[in-house]
């Protein structure tokens, strides 16, 4: 019986993560810039929509590639919840971003500004972890990314929970009170993608490496 040809992985998948991943970066530093100046937030808000187009663009590219590629670098059900979980990530971005926008808020909090601050360093951190997926000698590098996105989902959980109870004590209106809780929801759910992100990381690095 003559052996079969050697079927190559396809390496393209890899290219088209660490796009997403870069992708995402961006998003979160438009949306910390934005909290930071505060000026020309339709034009910002307008940039973040933009990539978060570009993101599922990149997702339905990967669910093409891995319907009609026969030899994958990993588990199947692994790159789909990979690909799924970033694009989550820029879809949370893009939603916090749409929301100060569409609410007319007048001023961005000091607690919006260290949830932006983490997202971007959580995206950061996905950004760096992500390309150790191509090499098999590299996947032992993925735990100490994904202990660092752990670590800055709890950041994020402490501002988020502070930021909650900051609105109730401060003398806001209830209008006012609905918004900003919808904002910090989205932002503090885009971190939570991120270590979703880390959980299926970690995930592939154990059963691989």
């Amino acid at each position: 019986m003559p052996s079969l040809p050697f079927i190559p992985r396809e390496e393209k998948f890899f290219d088209l993560f660490e796009k997403a991943a870069h992708n995402t970066v961006k998003a979160a530093q438009g949306l910390k810039e934005m909290l930071d100046s505060w000026e020309n937030v339709d034009m910002k808000v307008a940039e973040i929509t933009e990539l978060e187009h570009e993101g599922d663009s990149i997702t339905h590219q990967i669910a093409a590639l891995l319907h009609r590629t026969f030899v994958t670098p990993f588990d199947r059900e692994d790159i789909a919840a990979l690909a799924h979980r970033m694009d989550d990530i820029i879809d949370f971005i893009h939603a916090a971003a749409d929301a100060l926008y569409i609410y007319k808020i007048d001023a961005p909090t000091h607690r919006s500004r260290e949830l932006a601050d983490v997202i971007v360093k959580a995206s950061l951190e996905v950004e760096r972890a992500v390309p150790l997926l191509r090499r098999r000698s590299d996947l032992k590098k993925i735990p100490e990314h994904c202990v660092e996105l752990n670590r800055l989902e709890n950041t994020a959980d402490k501002i988020y929970r502070s930021a909650l109870g900051e609105l109730f004590d401060d003398d806001r209106d209830t209008a006012d009170i609905i918004k900003w809780r919808e904002i910090y929801e989205h932002m503090e759910s885009a971190t939570d993608r991120c270590e979703d992100v880390a959980n299926v990381l970690e995930g592939v690095a154990l059963k691989h490496a």
